[in-house]
């Protein structure tokens, strides 16, 4: 079930709320060099936190690109393109 219809969401906000969800963390701090180990987010709660994502916003996050990202910064910039080419590829 998709939860972010609007294409003016705050994906980041979204990912953060997400991920603080998955973590069971109210207040999460996600530095930009951090990674979901040094969130102390093992395997599962990763590939819940990939659900979460995918069902929030419509998208698949193929595993090949996932595995070539370092940390925080680099998984928000790759879901936020990931939005944004399912909103281009809604227009047409």
């Amino acid at each position: 079930m998709r939860i972010v219809p609007d294409r003016n969401v705050n994906v980041e906000k979204v990912l953060r709320k997400i991920i603080s969800k998955a973590a069971r963390r109210s207040a999460i701090t996600l530095a930009p060099t951090c990674t979901f180990k040094d969130l102390g987010i093992d395997s599962l709660e990763v590939v819940q936190i990939l659900v979460a994502i995918e069902d929030t916003f419509g998208i698949d996050l193929k595993d090949k690109d996932l595995k070539t990202i370092a940390n925080m910064a680099e998984f928000f910039a790759y879901v936020k393109i990931k939005v944004a080419e399912k909103n281009k590829s809604s227009d047409k």
